[in-house]
């Protein structure tokens, strides 16, 4: 480990828990400890040691356009000049706003938050207030933020209601989240139709992004619409992952599927934190001050993070954009599935547009369970090699890889090749 960083890592657990403000910054999933990281450009990060890394964490995806992108750099500096925060409205968020209704095929008003969890947090408690019911429905291997009600984990059968799996969530809490498996219609039709009558919202991500890259199958989001329609349950795609990530339009606009309710964030603060929920109109108009559903925040719709996310969305919405992504995400799929092949290694790549996975399992991951069959070892030493040759990863097998604007052929075809390389040293 750079020495630099491992002293700031034991000073920083003498202040923060852990020595971090977020778990999976700890990199204990990958047997070692975490390298600082001092800046960034581009495709590139360097730690405070200044070694160069090509990174494919992008800040865990709200980067799409690398590193200290010179317009985005340009308006954040322009707005800070004028102030950074007014718990007032401003011109910018109702801009802001407008891209986003115009972009996401199912929102027709949008409320402005802090972060993901907030997010998700609100649309399931809009979700409640418009239906008059309790019960949520999640899927295994979803994450939707850290609100109590979502910290769940499935019981011995498909079915169960929740049990919480971090301490201090009440059992009270999570008594009315059914969690079921990704990707199983029929488990979702039979207990929908068992408790529709209490049933609020059923919230997903249509392409899983938080047990590694597990793409919806083909058909499971149209019967999810169909049949959650069929029942008057609010549908919530949490698209915090894919929004404006696999297309301008998210998911929903990919797949043809339109939920009634969607979940943001990441991409549209280019960088800096944010989120929002949006979704049909008379659903929406429950949120106070209109209705008495009841939401606030003070730095929601911050002059900051609009104005990044103005600026990312406006050089998103350039001619060709998702296109020259495709091309390149394609190009490293293709690349690291035919050198894993030469290299004989047992590991299985995944990808969505610029989402991208490798799990070292035989299996085909479609759910939780076959994401969990993956070897974490493997991964781990397979992260440390590929940290050692320059290629930052996730630091977790059940995370994403994302590639950016920013990520040249050339940081691909490096990436190939120590990829076959660390393949080739690890072994199958």
């Amino acid at each position: 480990m750079e020495k630099r960083s491992k002293e700031l890592f034991e000073k920083a657990k003498d202040y923060i828990p852990g020595g971090v403000n977020s778990p999976v910054r700890a990199f204990k999933a990958v047997g070692r400890d975490p390298i600082f990281i001092k800046r960034g450009k581009g495709s590139h990060i360097y730690d405070v040691s200044d070694r160069e890394y090509i990174d494919y964490v992008c800040s865990w995806g709200p980067l799409i356009l690398g590193h200290a992108r010179q317009e985005v750099v340009s308006a954040i500096k322009e707005v800070v000049e004028q102030g950074t925060s007014f718990g007032a409205p401003t011109e910018n968020e109702i801009t802001l706003a407008e891209m986003i209704v115009n972009a996401v095929p199912s929102i027709e008003l949008v409320r402005l938050v802090n972060s993901g969890t907030e997010a998700t947090m609100s649309a399931i408690r809009l979700a409640r207030g418009y239906t008059r019911r309790d019960k949520i429905i999640k899927f295994e291997g979803c994450y939707h933020g850290h609100s109590d009600s979502l910290l769940v984990k499935a019981g011995s059968g498909a079915t169960t209601l929740g049990v919480p799996n971090s301490l201090g969530v009440p059992l009270d809490f999570v008594r009315h989240t059914i969690t079921l498996p990704y990707n199983d219609l029929e488990c979702l039709r039979r207990t929908i139709e068992k408790n529709h009558r209490e049933i609020a919202c059923v919230i997903i991500e249509p392409v899983a992004g938080n047990m590694g890259v597990v793409p919806p199958k083909p058909g499971f989001l149209e019967g999810l619409r169909e049949i959650t329609r069929r029942y008057d349950i609010v549908l919530i795609f949490d698209e915090i992952i894919t929004g404006f990530r696999v297309s301008y339009g998210g998911a929903q606009e990919l797949y043809g599927v339109l939920p009634d309710l969607t979940c943001l964030g990441k991409i549209i603060g280019g960088g800096l934190p944010i989120g929002a929920y949006g979704g049909k109109r008379e659903i929406m108009q429950y949120i106070s001050p209109e209705g008495e559903v009841y939401q606030a925040g003070t730095l929601s719709g911050n002059p900051i993070s609009v104005s990044a996310g103005i600026t990312t969305l406006k050089l998103l919405s350039q001619s060709g954009i998702y296109e020259e992504l495709e091309e390149r995400s394609s190009a490293l799929y293709e690349g690291l599935a035919k050198s894993a092949k030469e290299a004989k290694a047992c590991i299985r790549f995944t990808r969505v547009g610029s989402m991208l996975c490798g799990f070292f399992t035989p299996k085909d991951v479609i759910d939780y369970v076959s994401a969990k069959s993956s070897d974490t070892e493997k991964y781990a030493a397979y992260f440390r090699g590929m940290l050692d040759k320059g290629i930052y990863l996730a630091p977790s097998q059940f995370e994403t890889m994302f590639v950016s604007t920013a990520h040249s052929m050339d940081d691909i075809e490096q990436t190939i090749k120590a990829s076959y390389e660390t393949l080739k040293k690890i072994g199958g």
